[in-house]
């Protein structure tokens, strides 16, 4: 009965996750759908999200990412899609390789103590070139190619061949009547060694500032080492070495036992040593794997040239770099020694990074917030809406330069949003009856209206009625102008247009009024010529400008004036005349 129930149990689990699955598979396929469909929209940004007229100046101090000549041409389609921000991600640029040289210290770190350089002990150069794979990941290849020295500092009677060979006794082999020969082992290694690494860079990624000149680096490395060691076991006349006249005395340290050493031995290491049966490369040199760990720092001097300081271990399952496989003598006996020598490479090198096309440094010396940081502070390629600044009393300046907040609707304003005050008599001129009051009629009372003395006819003249009756003056107090063009120039000027502005005011305030523009010029064609052309400069620069048509002046050119001066004044009441007059000399240029 009980296995029933788990059998039914099982039956409406694998029934309902079957049918859960179809459900996540439909709505997995919509959504595919959806991004299809949203794939096939036009490219671009939506209308209306876009700040118009945006500094496109590159602020940082990296790459401008928006330079397509950064991109290798397969990698061209994604920075099309982040262009049209159909992806999120710009591709990754073409950066620079790093080729380097250096040296410094070689040591084999086996059982015999191995020398440092400043103990006359060996050395190491190195070729290496790197490439980064990312902002925090790069591989490098380096050749080393060093000498390492090993000198035994306390004497031993564990030893085997090339000793053995000649003559000399190790304790192993030692008898009753034929004692141990305490020897100094001293060794050279010859090695070759080509890594390939796997680099973690640390220091470029910077949240508060924009690029780093230092960075340490760690790495494993695989690498292949082919080594030939050498023994100083005989002396120059190739007779075994009398160690206890040449070791310094049985009181000596051990830095003046290796100096006596030295000083007593020659620099032959005519004997190959003992060596593993493994493979050879290279003049015969036997061949080992070197699996490898190091670190270092790298300071940056400029976008090519850097120094950098590392340290790297080999590792080995080779007893035998150091030319022997007995360690220290252990309770009166032979040590077994290390079952894998080791090697130590400390080094400085100078590196340099290699143009090509237009490429950036490593990217390990590039920040990869920099782009964003920048496009938070100087926005370039965000989709950003177009400001909505409030103007709350709709005159088309916006409350924060607004400084007269409260005008009524449909008043015409000036820059700083406060209604129009044409004659500057401090009345607005929705609210004026007298638009230009000369300014020796001021002050005006509420209504705008000066204090002169009024003539016959002066409420005819100064009114902004709109009494069409004949024999009224219709341009009431419109003054007269003289304007200068520059020498042989027709072009409106600053000064010429500030005129025409007041000019302007005058007539839209008295709109029945007509203006007579008289050019100066006369007694050759050249200069009728450019008369008519200043008049016809000026009448279209108030149309155009100030939307008065053309039919309210009236054209008039040649005067005996000079032909840089154009004069204007008021229609008389009866006074007419064209405004559109033909050019006399259009053929003069």
């Amino acid at each position: 009965m009980l296995d029933r129930k788990i059998l039914l149990t099982t039956v409406l689990a694998v029934c309902m996750a079957v049918s859960l699955s179809a459900q996540e598979n439909k709505k997995s396929g919509s959504t595919d759908a959806a991004k299809e469909g949203e794939a096939a929209k036009p490219a671009g940004p939506p209308a209306g999200l876009q700040w118009a007229n945006r500094d496109m100046t590159y602020h940082g101090q990296g790459y401008d990412i928006m330079d397509s000549t950064y991109y290798p041409k397969f990698r061209q389609k994604q920075l099309k899609k982040y262009l049209d921000h159909q992806e999120a991600f710009p591709p990754k640029p073409q950066n620079m390789w790093e080729v380097g040289i250096g040296g410094g210290t070689f040591n084999v770190l086996g059982d015999i103590p191995s020398l440092m350089l400043w103990q006359k002990g060996g050395g190491g150069i190195n070729l290496n070139v790197r490439k980064s794979i990312g902002y925090m990941f790069s591989m490098r290849l380096q050749y080393i190619y060093g000498v390492g020295k090993n000198l035994d500092q306390m004497a031993t009677t564990t030893y085997a061949a090339p000793y053995t060979g000649f003559g000399y006794v190790p304790l192993q082999f030692a008898t009753t009547t034929r004692l141990p020969d305490a020897i100094y082992r001293s060794t050279r290694t010859e090695a070759s060694v080509f890594n390939m690494d796997f680099m973690l860079n640390a220091g470029n990624i910077s949240f508060h500032r924009a690029r780093n000149k230092m960075s340490v680096f760690g790495y494993v490395g695989l690498g292949m080492l082919g080594y030939k060691t050498r023994v100083n076991a005989l002396d120059k006349n190739y007779n075994n070495y009398q160690f206890t006249s040449i070791s310094g005395g049985p009181n000596a340290t051990a830095k003046e036992v290796r100096k006596a050493l030295q000083k007593g031995m020659d620099k032959s290491w005519e004997t190959e040593a003992e060596s593993s049966n493994g493979s050879r490369m290279m003049d015969n040199k036997s061949q080992a794997f070197a699996p490898s760990v190091g670190a270092g720092i790298q300071y940056k001097i400029n976008k090519q040239y850097n120094i950098q300081i590392e340290n790297r271990v080999m590792f080995t399952t080779d007893p035998y770099l150091d030319g022997t496989r007995f360690g220290p003598i252990l309770g009166g006996g032979a040590s077994s020694g290390k079952n894998g020598d080791a090697i130590n490479y400390f080094s400085f090198s100078v590196n340099y990074n290699v143009k090509y096309k237009k490429s950036v440094e490593p990217l390990y010396w590039m920040n990869p917030l920099d782009h964003g940081y920048n496009e938070l502070s100087y926005p370039r390629h965000m989709i950003l809406p177009n400001p909505v600044l409030p103007d709350k009393d709709e005159d088309g300046v916006t409350d924060q330069f607004d400084k007269c907040p409260k005008t009524p609707a449909g008043v015409k304003v000036d820059s700083r949003g406060c209604p129009l005050d044409s004659d500057n008599d401090g009345v607005p001129d929705y609210l004026d009856k007298q638009i230009i009051t000369p300014t020796e009629c001021w002050p005006v009372d509420a209504d705008g209206v000066g204090h002169c003395p009024c003539p016959d006819g002066c409420k005819d003249i100064v009114s902004n009625d709109k009494d069409k009756d004949k024999g009224k003056n219709p341009c009431g107090n419109i003054g007269a102008c003289t304007l200068m063009f520059p020498e042989n120039s027709k072009k409106i000027n600053k000064g010429i247009e500030l005129q025409l502005s007041t000019l302007a005011a005058q007539m839209q305030a008295y709109p029945r009024c007509k203006v007579v523009i008289t050019g100066g010029g006369s007694g050759s064609k050249i200069k009728e010529q450019r008369s008519w052309e200043h008049v016809n400069a000026i009448i279209e620069h108030m149309g155009d400008k100030f939307s008065i048509p053309r039919e309210r002046f009236i054209f008039k050119y040649g005067d005996a004036e000079n032909e840089n001066i154009v004069l204007c004044r008021p229609a008389a009441v009866d006074e007419d005349g064209d405004a559109n007059v033909p050019p006399p000399h259009p053929d003069i240029k």
